[in-house]
């Protein structure tokens, strides 16, 4: 089991975190935001936050003190506080370039963590660069993963179920002056299993995906009852020399071992490599989030 964290951002820190919430700078700003992993205490005193933070994220709770939309909330902003700004990363060659913005879900466009699976993404694939390698990412959200891939000479095949997200990608990428995505906006399972049936072939798969999730004509995902078909899936159209495959998952109490399982079952004698993405704090906690299992061949 590995613990593995974002070695190269020089625009994304974690200060703090605890009382289920954390404390991040994102290029000039700093936003608190909800954090549920977070169930210890903050290292920096209240006003401290107050004093620091550009915006905070809050959800709505009840005079009971229960939340009453666990999904939505809304941002308290301090003067000169846009409503959009751009990050960076670099890893060698590498440029990235992401719009953040405060979403009413509190997402800003990109998870920081990831930047561990960028930079493993853009070195597996870098040596066949010339080779022009397949990519497949799905449930690929603003596309760190395939900025990462299309970097690295790849042609990538960026799929979200949601239109306005697929719109967010193409801005990085256009940002990010790199050109080689084809956008797609369909359900993953469905767009898989097509991709299946054409006999389609990928030398790299990258599965990001959320607990639950809507497709675009409301099909429905529910992560453990469909995990097993879509990698069962991802199987079928890997191509199994000069590749790789990366598997993320974000909800509390799925371990890595379960990815293990899942990949064993379908992707024999393969040697993977699986764990904890962390990013630590300026305050001396180690923030989990999320669990991935990696694989090259």
């Amino acid at each position: 089991m590995l613990l593995l964290t974002p070695q190269h951002w020089k625009d994304y820190e974690l200060i703090d975190c605890g009382n289920f919430e954390k404390l991040e700078r994102f290029g000039k700003y700093v936003l608190a935001r909800p954090e549920p992993q977070a169930l210890w205490n903050k290292k920096m005193t209240e006003a401290e936050w107050e004093k620091l933070h550009n915006a905070k994220y809050i959800r709505e709770k009840g005079k009971d003190g229960i939340l009453l939309n666990i999904e939505k909330g809304r941002w308290i902003t301090k003067p000169n506080m846009p409503e959009n700004w751009f990050i960076s990363y670099q890893y060698k060659e590498m440029n990235l370039q992401f719009r953040l913005a405060l979403t009413s879900f509190g997402h800003i466009g990109v998870f920081p963590e990831q930047a561990e699976n960028w930079d493993y993404i853009y070195d597996c694939l870098l040596p066949n660069k010339n080779q022009k390698p397949r990519v497949l990412n799905l449930f690929a959200y603003t596309g760190g993963a395939s900025l990462a891939a299309c970097s690295a000479g790849a042609e990538v095949v960026h799929v979200d179920s949601v239109k306005q997200t697929v719109n967010w990608s193409n801005v990085n990428k256009e940002a990010s002056r790199l050109d080689g995505i084809r956008w797609v906006i369909e359900d993953a399972m469905k767009f898989v299993r097509r991709e299946a049936k054409r006999g389609n072939k990928y030398s790299g798969i990258i599965l990001d995906p959320p607990a639950y999730g809507r497709g675009p004509d409301g099909e429905k995902w529910v992560l453990e009852t469909g995990i097993n078909e879509l990698v069962k899936l991802c199987s079928e159209i890997f191509i199994p020399e000069n590749s790789f495959f990366i598997i993320n998952l974000y909800s509390m109490g799925l371990s890595a071992q379960i990815l293990q399982n899942l990949i064993n079952n379908y992707f024999p004698l393969t040697n993977s490599e699986m764990g904890e993405l962390y990013l630590p704090s300026k305050t001396g906690y180690h923030l989990p989030l999320g669990t991935f299992l990696r694989f090259k061949k």
